[in-house]
């Protein structure tokens, strides 16, 4: 899980922009305008990178602009994907972790109305984002 740069290619195929990621394989997408291609093809390759890693698939390096096959009339990007920020925002789902605290910080803990799994989630997500 982390952040990864790649080059996107945008293509004007009459009424919609045409966006592909060559270095991840099926990773295409479409848009009204660039700015909606755009957005499409970063959704995409979230989705794509996220798969890749839950199932161990080979993740390609990104390869250089200069050595991308490019039209005439094609536009190069680089979008970022950020993996850890799309889990969160995409995977709510909770799933139930036991933890076990020493019993002085549990009685304070419930003295103090604190939600541990609140503030197990806030740490986490400053951990994964270092």
């Amino acid at each position: 899980m982390m952040k990864y740069l790649y080059t996107a290619v945008f293509t004007n195929d009459n009424d919609k922009v045409m966006a592909k990621v060559p270095d991840l394989p099926g990773c295409v997408s479409s848009g009204k305008t660039l700015f909606d291609a755009i957005t499409m093809i970063e959704d995409a390759a979230s989705a794509w990178l996220v798969t890749a890693e839950d199932n161990g698939i080979t993740i390609n390096p990104p390869t250089e602009q200069v050595k991308l096959k490019k039209g005439k009339n094609d536009i190069l990007s680089v979008i970022s994907i950020d993996t850890i920020d799309y889990r969160a925002r995409t995977e709510t789902r909770a799933v139930r972790k036991n933890v076990s605290l020493p019993a002085w910080m549990a009685k304070l803990v419930e003295k103090k109305g604190i939600n541990c799994s609140q503030v197990l989630q806030e740490s986490l997500m400053k951990v994964f984002k270092a």
